[in-house]
């Protein structure tokens, strides 16, 4: 039997980029041949087998036949006779259908390396369309290449919409929308992700509530950009910069949800737009099975993020009671993430906003500090109640924030 490496890292390798997994196609052998070899079978709907001493993965080489909608509507082939380029050839793009042989030599049988220099995600074949999910992997991938200069072939784009047109998004289950998402999120540039579904019409499938938001206008005063989806893109961007939490850039990305469903009427403004993202953000994190901490932080910062934006305006008392609200006594990490979201809602309206200090995040981290740190005298403590006690620390806590204030104004 023959075996290959093929896949992501022949890509990375020829990228000069280090590759996280190694995969390996096995020509020319049954699945007895590997169980023989002390190969541990894993696959349920087509042979693999992880290697005994390293862990790799190894698959036998196959072929696929679309026979249903969907991801999972496939009949796979699996026989010593399959050859190495009939295997690559059920891949999706040609950069990913390269292997290398044992000997070091490059089987490249549909230009992946010629795509590869070119900087162009292209499809292997028109094949490419039986599988709804490569819109997303695309998609993702573009976000990963795209500070390499890579962009998304135009042939390969349309096809893209002819899977969209199809109506094949909506055969995909939400758990595989969610984890290519994630994916995407955790990537170099995911404002891409973002940018090719829309230019393929996927992103109104699947996204909607992101969808409508592009074309909606906002007062230009606060936002030169001026466009909704422009800005949520803006956002998504800087909150990249600020943190490589996926939890953090999908609040970023679903901030705003809420002024997508504004009466046209209303526009340019988006009076309680906050209470609404709410409801956008809960349907959609219910759509696709969106994690519970992903989920939280979503509908957190879309109902707060406007106090949190006018921190230093707001009273002693309304202070502590954000603070409260937001949990950020019991829960200071998930605080951190709200906080970082918010800053990257107010700089991502325009280069001059970019670069702007952000003063809210600065004075919302010091008065949870002091707040936090009130101890009271526990003799004090030992005639009174629960409910009397908390009162107690509430005031204690109110005191401390405003000695804060007074100590250190905001600028």
């Amino acid at each position: 039997m023959d075996v290959y490496l093929v896949g992501g890292a022949v890509r990375d390798a020829l990228l000069g980029r280090p590759a996280t997994e190694h995969d390996y196609v096995v020509v020319g052998a049954t699945p007895d041949d590997l169980l023989a070899r002390g190969y541990r079978a894993v696959g349920k709907d087509f042979p693999v087998f992880i290697h005994p001493a390293n862990g790799d993965q190894y698959a036998l080489a196959r072929t696929e036949r679309k026979t249903g909608v969907g991801y999972y509507g496939f009949a796979t082939r699996f026989s010593p006779d399959v050859t190495l380029e009939e295997d690559l050839a059920r891949r999706d793009l040609t950069i990913n259908a390269m292997a290398r042989a044992e000997d070091g030599s490059i089987v490249d049988p549909y230009g992946g390396r010629r795509d590869l220099e070119a900087r162009l995600l292209r499809h292997v074949s028109p094949a490419f369309v039986e599988d709804p999910l490569r819109v997303l992997r695309v998609a993702r991938f573009a976000a990963r290449f795209a500070p390499l200069g890579f962009t998304v072939a135009p042939e390969t784009l349309e096809l893209m919409r002819e899977i969209v047109r199809a109506g094949e998004m909506q055969a995909l289950v939400a758990e595989r929308v969610w984890v290519e998402t994630e994916r995407a999120l955790g990537e170099a540039r995911p404002p891409v992700y973002v940018e090719v579904l829309r230019a393929c019409g996927a992103l109104a499938a699947v996204f909607p509530e992101i969808d409508r938001l592009f074309g909606v206008p906002q007062p230009e005063k606060y936002h030169p950009e001026i466009d909704t989806g422009v800005h949520t893109l803006q956002v998504l961007d800087v909150a990249c910069e600020l943190s490589d939490d996926t939890a953090v850039r999908f609040a970023a990305l679903v901030h705003d949800l809420g002024k997508g469903v504004t009466p046209k009427d209303q526009w340019p403004r988006h009076i309680g737009h906050e209470h609404a993202g709410v409801k956008e953000i809960a349907r959609l994190c219910e759509r696709l099975k969106v994690p519970t901490e992903h989920r939280e932080l979503g509908l957190l910062t879309s109902k707060e993020h406007q106090r949190v934006h006018r921190a230093a305006e707001l009273r002693d008392t309304t202070v502590l009671e954000l603070l409260e609200a937001t949990d950020a006594f019991r829960r200071p990490e998930r605080f951190e993430k709200l906080l970082l979201a918010c800053e990257a809602d107010a700089r991502g309206r325009g280069p001059e906003l970019r670069q702007r200090p952000y003063l809210p995040g600065r004075l919302l981290r010091a008065w949870r500090e002091v707040a936090a740190s009130v101890k009271l005298d526990p003799r004090m403590l030992a005639s009174e109640n629960g409910p009397a006690i908390a009162t107690l620390v509430r005031r204690a806590r109110i005191e401390a924030i405003r000695a804060a204030r007074e100590a250190s104004p905001p600028a």
